[in-house]
């Protein structure tokens, strides 16, 4: 790898550890500080810092890599999470942000629904906060996935002390991740996801272009109808059940704790301008992530490169297209999505376990500094876990990204929309749809009908899971309310 390269990467490593103590020095002195930034995060940062927990390697990775080789027609994750966003911040963005506040000023989603529901306080803690630490803890091997496959593509090739590139890879990536999360908490997150969403999109921004300039549109649009003459329809061969599937991942959002909590963090009254900011970037970074795959492949194809692995054209094209201190720049986008969400990760469930669970159940009392150093602790815990969730170099970075998606989107999903929007919602009506929803997504990919359902298509497990919970609230909590009596939490409000 050239020098430059080396330097703009190694400036930007400096620069989130940078952040980490500055946020150590603003917002560490209680849970509150260092769970939620004090509720006081601007909306600018509070925005992008959504967006970019929320994209991940992903963005860079995993959907570039589904259009590599499938076509436009995968653009259809992409429209429906934008749609997914947009109610997610029309809806539970306002709601949750003050009735987090009203409800006991709950830190955590897990409290949150305690308070909102005290007949079922301990169930729900309890469960919520297992489903967090376990599913982040695949979501976020997701992304250490992901920095394993950047050194493997990018920095040297064989073992270097025994260790494989796609372990360094690993290895680093979660090391520093770990250090800015553990010494600068929700702040430290907030700030560095706000610096890594503005080079994520200009990233996104410039490649697709420098691809479509250097080739030609017209150039690119011929090959690639010569590799499919349906690969720029975004309806070629689609079932209904795919275009649901794919579409589907939008109802993913109303669960996802890494990315709600900042509705939670955000400065009272600058939820609408946070909104705009984040959807703006949203569209954007989607755009462009959708222009990498697509021409992506039209340059590989009349260039007559190879890809062995087609979630890396991303940096395929950053090696090979610029100048080694620009694609320093690149790659170091690439690490901020991924760097990004695992931080926000980590940070959410070690939130649960200090909560949840610490403070629940071992020590009620607990000092503010003594909650703080054991959230520390638990963050180590939880990034060991996803490491080794992680070592295989094998595992594909989508496909981890979509049952964690999935699982959180069905537990989390149905249950966040309905207690902030339905008044006869019960305690039990909550856990039955936590279990519920946790439960089918679990048995779903157990039995692998995410892939190929009675012989025929897969069905993402999103749908039947959000659908179950979203049933298994409604008739449970009709059943067990008081005719004409909302649940407990509504009526002491």
């Amino acid at each position: 790898m050239d020098i430059a390269t080396i330097v703009a990467l190694a400036l930007y490593f400096i620069l989130m550890i940078g952040i980490g103590l500055y946020a150590w020095k603003r917002s560490t002195e209680d849970s509150e500080g260092y769970l939620l930034g004090g509720r006081n995060l601007p909306p600018a940062v509070a925005a992008l810092s959504a967006g970019a927990s929320d994209m991940s390697g992903w963005l860079l990775l995993g959907l570039p890599g589904a259009l590599y080789l499938s076509g436009l027609v995968e653009a259809w994750i992409g429209i429906g999470l934008f749609v997914g966003a947009v109610v997610n911040w029309v809806v539970v963005a306002p709601r949750l942000r003050e009735q987090t506040v009203r409800y006991g000023n709950a830190l955590t989603i897990p409290q949150f629904l305690a308070n909102r529901f005290p007949d079922q306080a301990i169930a729900l803690r309890v469960i919520s906060a297992i489903i967090i630490v376990v599913f982040f803890a695949v979501y976020s091997a997701a992304g250490l996935v992901g920095g394993g496959l950047l050194f493997e593509s990018t920095f040297f090739e064989g073992e270097v002390l025994g260790v494989s590139p796609y372990t360094a890879g690993v290895l680093l990536t979660a090391l520093v991740v770990l250090a800015y999360t553990m010494v600068g908490g929700f702040l430290a997150v907030s700030l560095t996801d706000f610096v890594q969403g503005c080079i994520m999109v200009v990233a996104l921004v410039i490649m697709p272009l420098v691809v479509l300039f250097g080739d030609g549109a017209a150039q690119s649009a011929a090959v690639l109808r010569e590799i499919d003459p349906g690969f720029l329809s975004l309806a070629s061969d689609m079932s209904v059940i795919a275009f649901l599937s794919l579409i589907a991942w939008g109802l993913g959002y109303f669960g996802q704790p890494h990315i709600i909590v900042r509705f939670m963090a955000i400065r009272e009254g600058g939820v609408e301008t946070a909104r705009n900011i984040g959807l703006g970037w949203m569209l954007v970074a989607l755009i462009g992530a959708v222009g990498v795959g697509v021409l992506g492949r039209a340059h590989v194809e009349l260039n007559g490169l190879e890809l062995e692995n087609s979630e890396t054209i991303f940096i395929l094209l950053a090696n090979t297209l610029f100048h080694p201190f620009v694609t320093g720049f690149l790659l170091a986008a690439l690490l901020a999505a991924i760097m990004s969400t695992i931080s926000s990760q980590l940070l959410v469930s070690s939130s649960s376990l200090t909560e949840d669970f610490y403070r629940l159940f071992l020590k009620k009392d607990a000092s503010e500094r003594e909650a703080v150093t054991v959230g520390r602790i638990s963050t180590a815990l939880v990034a060991v876990a996803a490491i080794v969730i992680a070592s295989n170099p094998e595992s594909g970075v989508l496909a981890l990204v979509a049952n964690a998606w999935a699982g959180f989107g069905a537990a989390f999903g149905p249950l966040i929309i309905l207690s902030l929007t339905w008044k006869r919602m019960t305690g039990a009506g909550a856990v039955a749809g936590l279990v519920t929803g946790a439960g089918v997504v679990m048995a779903w990919i157990a039995l692998e009908w995410n892939s190929s359902f009675f012989g025929g298509e897969g069905v993402y497990e999103i749908i039947p899971g959000f659908i179950a919970a979203w049933l298994a609230i409604w008739l449970v909590s009709l059943a067990t309310a008081k005719d004409g009596e909302a649940s407990p939490g509504i009526r002491a409000a």
